[in-house]
């Protein structure tokens, strides 16, 4: 399946969704002032590389198109799983999930178990599209801990050996 097929059965599920580039919107520019302010600059790829979903609007970076079609069904997996977040638990509730419990920075435990549910999906999506061999990739691995540990999402987890685990929890259920 492509990443425009994906795209239509994910408006069957959700009607209002937009799929808006992130160099076009004046809220995604601000954000991206903040994250880097934020995060000391360690988060300045937010309108290059990371596509961000708010309620049924999933924001894409500039560098959307230039992915490889499998990358952006996989990454539009990753992101339904937020749109079903957003639905179950509003607009409010994953505002103050994402950015209250317990720091907003450092040990975010409702960001991290936010973000471990889509990149459970990420880590299926990809041993389905690219084989388990792809899942089980050390490299995949290696950059999902960075995305827990490191500044792309503010240090959301610092235990590393902890999203191992998670990590090798799903790969066993493959």
């Amino acid at each position: 399946m492509d990443s425009a097929t994906y795209l239509e059965e994910l408006r069957r599920e959700f009607p209002k969704l937009r799929v808006i580039d992130k160099a076009d919107d004046r809220f995604s520019r601000w954000i991206d002032r903040a994250l880097v302010l934020l995060t000391f600059g360690g988060q300045s790829a937010y309108l290059t590389r990371y596509v961000t979903t708010i309620g049924q609007r999933i924001y894409v970076p500039t560098t959307w198109g230039a992915r490889p079609e499998v990358d952006r069904v996989i990454t539009l997996r990753h992101e339904a799983v937020h749109l079903r977040q957003f639905r179950r638990y509003t607009l409010v509730g994953m505002s103050a999930l994402y950015l209250l419990p317990i720091l907003p920075l450092g040990l975010a435990w409702g960001r991290a178990r936010l973000e471990w549910e889509a990149y459970a999906e990420t880590l299926r999506a990809t041993a389905e599209l690219q084989g388990p061999a792809a899942a089980r990739d050390p490299a995949l691995r290696a950059r999902i801990i960075h995305q827990f540990i490191g500044p792309a999402y503010g240090w959301m987890w610092p235990f590393p050996r902890v999203v191992g685990r998670w990590i090798d929890a799903v790969l066993e259920g493959l």
